[in-house]
């Protein structure tokens, strides 16, 4: 099976799928419903920031939480100080995570600033950065970039021969630049051209939706592994659709039930962790989760009027009604 396995040094990932970093999104909460759905080979944290983690503040805690049930994982961290960053991934291999990931991809201008897709600007200190963290740890040490700043400025390939040269081990290539931010299409050629410059894994991450976008990104790039970010909050069933895909040829489309289990479940995880700020969360992931259910506006204006979880909860099971709750019962596979 295409994408069966990955492995970097001593962690297996197994399928070669893998949950992208996202801010605000891959909490412990959404890591671990990921990961019960099927199919997620490796998780990585929400990216957090070296000096936080330094400060020993307690969202970079609060980030860095996990529990066995999610391994394998990766812990991805930001900043821009190579001694900031090489105490950071000690810490991160201190606390027990299977890998730790660079930040080189995130477009925020915040984060720019002190990371992220901005030191692909800066060749030199990157160069420190990198020896500074293979220096400091012995778990697997992976990056995530971008093709390059802008158009003018694509530097994927030689940021990649670079990581390679410092002991990094695998890496993930986003082929949109900083200026693109998400707009535009995912210049899957740069992906390619990577995979022929390096022998080390290279993880092909843009524009795959569907089981059938992950099959032509494999045939243009031979990528070892995807990793699929925006995608997954609106269909976080993605990842055992890829794994039916290539095992099989098909893959199950969710019916209405499976939408209101999904739901349900989640929202149920928030509660009965006592998730701080869960009415908040309910109301971000409504704007995703509802995408394919019928109606789907009006589930999302009474979820976003609910004033506490208790009614959000009522209001997802009067909208779906006790037969379809109860049915269960998915669509035909579709096949290709």
């Amino acid at each position: 099976m295409l994408f069966e396995r990955l492995t970097i040094r001593d962690v297996t990932i197994q399928p070669a799928f893998i949950l992208a970093p996202m801010a605000g999104v891959t909490d412990t909460v959404f890591r671990r419903f990921i990961k019960r759905l099927g199919g997620c080979g490796l998780i990585m944290t929400e990216f957090v920031s070296s000096e936080g983690m330094i400060r020993r503040n307690f969202r970079s805690q609060r980030y860095l939480y996990y529990t066995p049930e999610e391994r394998p994982i990766s812990a991805q961290i930001f900043g821009a100080d190579p001694e900031h960053l090489a105490d950071a991934a000690r810490q991160t291999e201190d606390l027990g995570f299977d890998l730790v990931d660079l930040n080189l991809g995130c477009p925020a201008k915040k984060v720019i600033k002190c990371g992220g897709s901005g030191l692909l600007r800066d060749l030199a200190l990157l160069e420190k950065i990198l020896k500074s963290i293979r220096a400091a740890v012995a778990i697997p040490f992976t990056i995530k970039l971008r093709a390059g700043w802008s158009d003018e400025e694509i530097v994927a390939v030689q940021v990649a021969r670079l990581a390679e040269e410092c002991g990094v081990e695998a890496l993930a290539v986003h082929p949109r630049t900083r200026l693109q931010g998400y707009s535009g299409r995912a210049r899957w050629e740069i992906i390619q051209e990577v995979k022929a410059a390096v022998r080390i894994p290279v993880i092909g991450n843009g524009d795959v939706f569907k089981p059938e976008d992950a099959a032509a990104l494999r045939e243009q790039t031979r990528c070892d592994a995807v990793m699929i970010g925006r995608a997954a909050p609106t269909n976080p069933w993605i990842f055992r659709q890829l794994e039916q895909f290539f095992r099989t040829g098909t893959y199950a489309e969710p019916a209405e039930s499976d939408r209101y289990q999904l739901i349900r479940d989640y929202y149920g995880m928030l509660v009965a962790e006592e998730i701080p700020g869960a009415i908040g969360k309910m109301k971000q992931f409504a704007s995703w989760f509802t995408h394919g259910v019928r109606n789907g506006a009006e589930l999302r204006r009474q979820v976003q009027s609910a004033r506490d979880t208790a009614e959000v909860l009522e209001r997802v099971h009067v909208f779906f009604g006790p037969a379809q709750a109860a049915a269960g019962v998915s669509k035909q596979a579709v096949t290709t």
